[in-house]
């Protein structure tokens, strides 16, 4: 894939500001569009859209293929009619800075209920066309959605595993059964997706008047409590009973003294093989309807994945297994004309990673805040690609502010000699004095060789450690951080538009 030189900004949608105690793909989403359009930006790059399931993290969605429903916007359905505008009149008063996600959950849900009502009452038969139209394009996902999403409801929330053996090992009887007992409830969330989709729809075809690319994100694993998992036990390593044998995770490194345990189940990639990867063709394409461009999260696990003991505490005691990821990507290469695909190969990358991703064209990313560790660091600007996407960070790491501020313990493994070490060193390279670190980050980027490079919001901003997306390793305040309108300015936009001219990135 050849990336024309470009750049962008990643913001998750959640972070979006709105009186609704989440962002969401209202007219703060589309105000977003013109910032982006005003500082010259070809991409809009955000997380995975997914249903979030505990810990509220988008990389451990509920399905692999639907949309978030806490994403929809009231005022939307208001303009839709399936909502009054009395009744997302008085809301709940919530933080404007983060997304206290229980309560947030509880009222939004309160709002999709009542307009799936407002629904089954409607007659508008174009409104129901739509949405006969929608259920029967998606139904070889949304059937299998539905269904899962209603026996958790009627589970209070539990796990798949937890719903009686019949269900766990969904037996006909038990799902036809299921089917005629929560018929109301699968038609509820089939609606709600129905207006996810239709939504963001609407926003990506404003993206694309304006010129503008959306990057998605696919994580390469899925939550153990999934409606993918429930509905293709076969696709992972699962014991008798439906528990895993092994999950997911990553050992000790920059992050963590002890590793990350993600608690992912492991696909069978054998099974994965003979069955010519078709579940993975099928995500992929899903997820190309709804975005241009995919990053493909943790894509060292497609040269071996870091197979840790189901139960233990800490990914310590895992051990790399080789998968056969050749063999995949050849088979998406033959299912697509072309595959627009963005490898998140950070990370302990070995030969066989870096071979996977340059044989099939795939850029990688860089990241300048992790550049200043030594000297012969490969994310220092004058040792970029040119195909790849470099970054001031990501979502999992500190803001630049945050970075340059750090102190030992806070959010890093780093002691204070490290600390001061990188900083002198950032300091040297960016000819900077540290007043505006995350300007010089940004001009630093813009500036270098590689065709694509983004920015969090968070970074053009000059915005603090406070408003972090998340911190790898850690299960508190993550995926929270929101903005407020009123920091979204037009001098932001312009300095962002002259550095992008004039670094001959503004959009074609």
């Amino acid at each position: 894939m050849k990336l024309p030189r470009a750049s962008g900004v990643l913001l998750h949608p959640t972070s979006l500001p709105g009186r609704f105690g989440i962002g969401d793909l209202g007219k703060e989403a589309f105000a977003f569009v013109d910032f982006l359009a005003a500082g010259e930006q070809t991409y809009w790059q955000v997380l995975p859209l997914g249903p979030t399931g505990f810990g509220d993290s988008p990389y451990q969605c509920l399905s692999a293929f639907a949309g978030n429903p806490l994403l929809v916007s009231p005022e939307k359905l208001v303009e839709q009619e399936l909502l009054s505008a009395e009744e997302i009149e008085k809301v709940p008063d919530f933080p404007a800075s983060k997304v206290d996600f229980g309560p947030v959950i509880t009222y939004k849900y309160s709002l999709l209920e009542k307009a799936f009502e407002n629904f089954k009452r409607t007659t508008d038969t174009g409104l129901r066309a739509d949405f006969l139209g929608f259920s029967q394009q998606s139904a070889d996902w949304l059937e299998d959605w539905a269904l899962y999403r209603a026996l958790k409801d009627a589970n209070d929330g539990a796990s798949w595993n937890h719903w009686g053996k019949a269900l766990v090992e969904r037996e006909p009887q038990a799902l036809a059964s299921a089917r005629d007992d929560l018929h109301d409830r699968i038609e509820a969330h089939k609606f709600f997706q129905y207006l996810f989709f239709k939504q963001w729809t609407e926003l990506k075809d404003y993206c694309s008047a304006n010129r503008i690319k959306v990057i998605g994100d696919i994580p390469i694993f899925v939550a153990f409590d999934s409606a993918d998992v429930w509905t293709n036990p076969e696709l992972f390593k699962l014991d008798q009973t439906g528990n895993p044998l092994v999950v997911a995770g990553v050992p000790p490194d920059y992050f963590s003294a002890t590793g990350q345990l993600w608690g992912n189940p492991i696909f069978d990639w054998d099974y994965l093989l003979e069955t010519g990867f078709q579940w993975w063709i099928d995500r992929l394409r899903a997820t190309l309807k709804v975005v241009d461009l995919v990053r493909i999260d943790h894509f060292r696990g497609f040269a071996a994945c870091w197979e840790i003991p189901f139960g233990d505490a800490t990914a310590e005691r895992g051990r790399w297994v080789a998968v056969p990821g050749r063999e995949m990507f050849t088979a998406l290469k033959e299912a697509f004309p072309e595959l627009p695909i963005i490898a998140e190969d950070l990370g302990v990358i070995t030969p066989d990673v870096e071979a996977l991703r340059d044989d099939f064209g795939f850029p990688g990313m860089r990241i300048l805040q992790m550049a200043f560790r030594d000297r012969e660091n490969t994310d220092l600007p004058h040792r970029y690609i040119h195909n790849a996407v470099v970054y001031t960070g990501t979502h999992d790491n500190d803001t630049a502010v945050g970075w340059f501020s750090s102190k030992p313990g806070v959010g890093s493994t780093r002691g204070a000699e490290q600390i001061d070490t990188e900083r002198d060193f950032c300091l040297e390279y960016l000819n900077s004095s540290g007043k505006e670190i995350h300007w010089d980050f940004i001009r630093a980027v813009l500036a270098s060789i590689p065709a694509t490079s983004i920015i969090p919001l968070q970074d053009v901003m000059g915005l603090d450690s406070s408003s972090r997306m998340n911190l790898p390793a850690s299960s508190d305040g993550n995926w929270s951080w929101r903005f407020k309108a009123y920091q979204l300015t037009n001098v932001l936009a312009d300095k962002l538009k002259k550095l992008t001219e004039l670094y001959g990135r503004a959009r074609a």
